[in-house]
């Protein structure tokens, strides 16, 4: 099944978008500890060759002993093929200046990525040019990206006001990603069904 064309973002009505070396984006979605990051690393695996420049970003950072087992343990899972870059923040100049170097990049993940932009400082109402700014960077780098987000909507409403308006944000953050993307997985329980 092909994925629906919808309106690319950050164009004007009834402009083209050139189908010429644009990155291919696809978005892994699910629970925390569904299996989303081992999911995104065989859709980003797939039909690469075995010398292929690849890529995982991680927006993760060691900020206690329990976030640094973890991370170490995903940096040991993916092996020696895989470079790693920590870009906790600045995404779409990563992208910019690396983005056409890699065959295949894993973004991991959007969640934690916007927890780092509230912690500077960064105003929710800002969010959204961010995520367009991030999503061209992502189209010209002419590779498979595949980026890891988590589905925070399917739990129970979380107490304090705060909690809610980040939940909030990262849907609207995941839709957005989700209307640009060519596919979409939503991954539950290891499992990876195609929603686009």
């Amino acid at each position: 099944m092909k994925p629906v064309r919808r309106k690319r973002l950050g164009r004007g009505k009834g402009e083209k978008v050139s189908l010429s070396r644009r990155g291919w984006v696809i978005l892994v979605i699910g629970g925390a500890s569904s299996g989303k990051s081992d999911a995104a690393l065989d859709l980003a695996g797939k039909g690469l060759a075995k010398r292929a420049a690849r890529a995982f970003i991680a927006t993760g950072q060691p900020l206690d002993d329990e976030m640094a087992d973890r991370i170490l343990r995903h940096q040991t899972s993916r092996g020696s093929a895989w470079k790693t870059e920590e870009v906790p923040v600045d995404l779409e100049a990563w992208f910019q200046k690396h983005g056409r170097d890699y065959r295949t990049i894993v973004l991991d993940c959007l969640t934690l990525w916007l927890s780092n932009l509230r912690e500077r400082g960064v105003p929710d109402s800002h969010v959204h040019d961010l995520v367009s700014a991030l999503l061209r960077a992502i189209r010209a780098a002419s590779a498979t990206v595949v980026v890891v987000t988590n589905e925070l909507g399917l739990g129970l409403v979380p107490p304090d006001a705060s909690a809610r308006r980040f939940r909030d944000l990262a849907g609207q953050v995941n839709q957005q990603f989700a209307d640009e993307a060519d596919e979409v997985y939503f991954i539950i329980s290891g499992l990876p069904v195609r929603i686009k």
